[in-house]
């Protein structure tokens, strides 16, 4: 593979369920095809990933959740075509089974979703993590008795300001908004905005205008279309749409397979949406008008695989990424630049994959 074409790629996996752990993969930019380079098994359940720089040397760093009962994280050095090499050693974050990170003023946001919690560990000079700063612990319950008990923090992410962090709690059918403090790791409650109870937000996603938010729900397979402003930090729900046709929607109630979406993502120009649906194991297409408030679903394909846990555009917009759990692969799909609909066109072998995210 020649080297214009060639960029990186790590895949998460469940070591519990076979999985490599984290591993490094060759992008050909033209096909959209993933290669493998090497794999690390250093810490147990790396599910989610983010890449980011150290502070110091700008050299790439791969941040790493271990999602156990006594969840941790971990960072990595990223060079050449080695496997990702631990730093130092996996860091506990003060909470159990966390799903989801992102780096934000300085540190490392994890979202832990056993505890309900949301952790901040600072980020050093050389891209090494600090003990825990502080932690948010998350309250309240929702509607279903099995997955709504106590709460159950999903996902965490700056919004793109970089003033606000906003977590989205499964449990509680909710996204509380925060300010983190850049010193001290300090993380403080701003809003609290209730989504419609018994959806179970999962994920969401930004506007490329920043003026618009997409919670995805699990328990529901529906989005979510908030307005987000920024000066004030406040997200407000607009309206509701499913993300599958109405007798894919009803299956799960007609004793067919429940369909849990996963992850939602948003292009690059603000003109389509996708979501990755487990259980129904496909791609979701709706398009964006010029509100960014009215989407409209078009289409929905297959993912390649079974039980799609994660999806990833590439940073050129061009492919879609799915981590197709349980059937062990990783698939790609070319977008269409007209309709945004993708086009299946290769697969990887990948146990118990759980994530893609690209250097």
């Amino acid at each position: 593979m020649g080297s214009s074409n060639a960029g990186r790629a790590f895949i998460g996996s469940f070591t519990s369920a076979g999985g490599h752990g984290i591993t490094a993969v060759a992008v050909d930019r033209d096909t959209g095809a993933l290669t493998v380079i090497a794999s690390t098994d250093a810490v147990a359940d790396p599910s989610y990933l983010v890449v980011g720089r150290a502070p110091e040397t700008g050299g790439t760093v791969l941040y790493a959740v271990s999602e156990g009962a006594d969840g941790a994280a971990a960072a990595f050095a990223v060079t050449g075509d080695d496997a990702p090499r631990l730093i130092g050693e996996a860091l506990p974050v003060d909470g159990s089974s966390p799903t989801h990170l992102s780096l934000a003023a300085g540190h490392l946001l994890t979202a832990n979703y056993g505890s309900g919690s949301v952790t901040a560990l600072p980020v050093r000079a050389d891209g090494s993590l600090g003990p825990v700063a502080s932690v948010l612990r998350h309250e309240g319950s929702g509607p279903d008795p099995d997955r709504q008990a106590g709460p159950h923090a999903h996902h965490v992410v700056a919004d793109p300001s970089g003033q606000w962090v906003l977590s989205v709690d499964l449990g509680t059918d909710s996204v509380r908004v925060c300010a983190l403090d850049p010193r001290t790791g300090a993380l403080r409650p701003h809003t609290e905005t209730a989504m419609r109870p018994g959806t179970g937000p999962r994920h969401l996603a930004f506007h490329p205008s920043g003026g618009h938010v997409y919670v995805l729900n699990e328990l529901e397979p529906t989005l979510t279309v908030c307005r987000w402003d920024s000066a004030g930090g406040r997200l407000d729900p607009v309206g509701e749409t499913p993300v599958l046709p109405h007798d894919a929607y009803t299956a799960g109630a007609g004793g067919g397979e429940r369909t849990y979406p996963s992850e939602v993502v948003v292009s690059h120009d603000g003109r389509f949406l996708w979501t990755a649906n487990r259980g129904h194991d496909s791609i979701s297409v709706l398009t964006l008008d010029e509100t960014a408030e009215k989407p409209a679903l078009v289409a929905a394909v297959g993912c390649g695989g079974h039980w799609p846990r994660d999806l990833t555009l590439d940073p050129g917009g061009q492919w879609l990424y799915a981590a197709n759990e349980r059937s062990g692969d990783v698939s790609w799909f070319a977008v269409d630049a007209e309709t945004g609909i993708p086009a299946h066109a290769g697969s990887l072998d990948a146990p118990a994959a759980s994530c893609v995210v690209f250097a």
